[in-house]
């Protein structure tokens, strides 16, 4: 099996994710698809005998969306150019916003009522044509595979108000003026509509930015080049240039390129920080292990390459809180159904309220009748709903990794918020290796602290050892642990933590080596120390990079302030929704007057989307 994460151009909305990860699993050879609307990612785990990146790509294209699979393609440079085309729509639309809503209102004369309808026509139509024309396009590649997605709300409202105006213009007095039913043209609307959304996707995408900031960083950590040995003298290389086996010299002040050993006489120090969170740089001599991203404090040394690109301890790091990010909370599989059929409900929502404004008024509400409906269809906003999760478990997930926390998949984070019961291994976890045989085994730095605040979290310790009771015992009063037990087995782990989960109680386990592998796997979240080189990656859904046992419980706070992000945003997105179609639907027309137009709805619709994302970046002024 093969599992990677592809970025995929043109997902706008919450609709836009959800048919693209059904395309994908429902896509022979696929065995599980995750879509991040915020990421503009998909991660794939696919058979590679059935299937492949190219088939993958060819399947979504056929509903209009572009998975990117080709290693030459700058998906940065791409979404540049799509922004700024964006930033120029935005700007175009106001202008044309402007002068509609100037000429619907009176403040600018041109002649006629007649000229006025005429005029504003045209500007309508070409901000639909240039600024709206994707709206459109996209709709219409929904329809012809029987979905829908935002765009289709927006093409059908504007398309809507558009062409009734349009009919209005031309045949308004002949129609309605001779039946004595007063009549209007709605191009403002055709033109806010769009641009209101536009705007809202503007400052979606900035916010956004912010959201992926944890993953830039990180990417940062690499240099794009480094100093290669040709026949014994230094050259300027790019990183995708370099094999294993090559020879790079490295100076004072630079970044390693690639995971390696020192070759050479020379002794220097390099801050590992970034990758163990340990801030006191490390000594490196001949046959040491030194890790890409790390910096050279001290010295100048070479070293053979041993890992390189997507082999290195960072680009593992990198590729897993990207696979991370990219995974759904049990949640939001809950929200990604509801996407699925909310802009069809929409549409069936909006053709009701359309036949009873009729039926109540007849053809004398008619008017009405088609306003309410694009009120309808233009406030319906599946983006928050679809926005809520995945952009609060980015910030969350990547304000882990900033603080060398690195977790694995959503279901993680919001486990560990549950946890109520920790084993938890000695040697190597609770307390350092011993140097010789002779040295008092040694509590780590702040153990003693990080135990107090899990007990102040309400969350009992178990300490689990193979050792000997005289050595386990004076650890276990000097870290305030009343639970303890020596001269155990891995399976003796592994026991304690089903005799916990019996008792109802969400249990952590918490270890640095194979014998604690089993209780990893046994426990409702495992969590695993690693230096470096030894993360234990593989079984452990969080992993702590160094030795600060105080991690633990920041991990768990952040777990706590992420989730209630999530059911915060979740919160406001739904009641959105269920306050504002019925007001636009015109509920309270009749007893005081009062409806939210399509211009005003399109304006909440985008805003609604933009607030969960600004409201997501609060994370990272609430974590330290």
């Amino acid at each position: 099996m093969e599992k990677k994460t592809f970025a995929v151009l043109g997902m706008m909305c919450a609709g836009c994710a959800a048919n693209v990860e059904k395309r994908l699993q429902n896509t022979e050879g696929v065995v599980r698809a995750a879509v991040n609307l915020p990421a503009r990612t998909a991660l794939v785990e696919y058979d590679e005998q059935v299937t492949s990146p190219t088939l993958l790509k060819e399947a979504l294209a056929q509903i209009g969306y572009d998975l990117v699979v080709e290693e030459d393609r700058n998906v940065e440079a791409i979404e540049r150019q799509a922004y700024r085309s964006l930033q120029r729509k935005v700007l175009v639309s106001w202008l044309f916003a402007l002068l509609v809503m100037a000429l619907s209102m009176g403040y600018i004369n041109i002649g006629t009522r007649d000229v006025q309808n005429q005029t504003m026509l045209i500007l309508a139509l070409l901000n639909i044509l240039y600024c709206g024309k994707a709206f459109y396009v996209n709709a219409f590649r929904q329809l012809t595979h029987l979905s829908a997605n935002m765009d289709t709300l927006v093409a059908l409202s504007t398309g809507i108000s558009f062409l009734f105006s349009t009919f209005n213009t031309f045949f308004g007095e002949s129609y309605w003026g001779t039946r004595g039913i007063e009549w209007h043209t709605w191009f403002d609307a055709s033109v806010m509509i769009i641009t209101f959304v536009l705007t809202g996707r503007l400052l979606e995408e900035r916010a956004k930015h912010g959201t992926a900031s944890a993953i830039r960083a990180l990417m940062g950590l690499t240099p794009k080049t480094a100093r290669l040995i040709v026949d014994g003298t230094p050259v300027d290389a790019p990183i995708s240039a370099l094999q294993k086996g090559d020879t790079i010299e490295v100076h004072a002040g630079e970044k390693i390129p690639v995971d390696g050993q020192v070759v050479g006489d020379t002794v220097s120090s390099v801050d590992e920080s970034m990758i163990t969170g340990e801030s006191v740089a490390v000594e490196k001599k001949r046959g040491d292990k030194v890790l890409a991203g790390t910096i050279v404090r001290e010295g100048t040394f070479r070293m053979k390459a041993e890992e390189v690109g997507q082999k290195t301890v960072i680009a593992n790091i990198i590729r897993m809180v990207q696979e991370a990010q990219g995974s759904k909370a049990p949640v939001q599989r809950t929200v990604d159904r509801i996407a699925l059929i909310f802009v069809p409900a929409v549409g069936g929502i909006a053709l009701l309220t359309f036949l009873l404004w009729y039926l109540i008024g007849g053809q004398a509400y008619l008017p009405q009748a088609i306003l309410s409906a694009v009120s309808v269809l233009v406030i319906a906003c599946p983006c928050a709903m679809g926005l809520a999760t995945p952009t609060a478990l980015m910030v969350g997930i990547g304000k882990a990794a900033e603080k060398n926390i690195l977790i694995k998949d959503a279901t993680a984070l919001e486990g560990l918020r549950q946890i109520d019961a920790m084993v938890m291994d000695k040697t190597g976890t609770l307390t350092l290796p011993k140097d010789t045989a002779l040295t008092a085994e040694q509590l780590k730095p702040h153990a003693s602290e990080a135990i107090q605040q899990l007990h102040n979290l309400g969350i009992d310790i178990y300490l689990m050892s193979g050792d000997k009771e005289e050595r386990v015992a004076p650890i276990a009063r000097e870290a305030h642990i009343t639970h303890y037990h020596s001269q155990v087995l891995p399976q003796d782990k592994e026991d304690l933590v089903k005799k916990l989960q019996a008792q109802g109680k969400q249990v952590a386990m918490v270890g640095d080596g194979i014998n604690d592998s089993q209780a990893l796997a046994r426990a409702d979240v495992s969590i695993a120390m690693g230096r470096g080189t030894d993360v234990a990656m593989d079984v452990a859904q969080v992993t702590l990079m160094g030795d600060d046992l105080r991690r633990i419980p920041e991990a768990i706070s952040l777990s706590k302030k992420t989730v209630s992000m999530i059911y915060q945003n979740l919160f406001w997105a739904f009641i959105y929704n269920l306050v504002c179609i019925p007001l636009a639907a015109g509920i309270l027309k009749g007893v005081i007057h009062f409806q939210i137009t399509p211009m005003w709805a399109s304006a909440l619709m985008a805003m609604s989307s933009v607030s969960v994302v600004l409201n997501s970046l609060r994370l990272k002024w609430m974590v330290k």
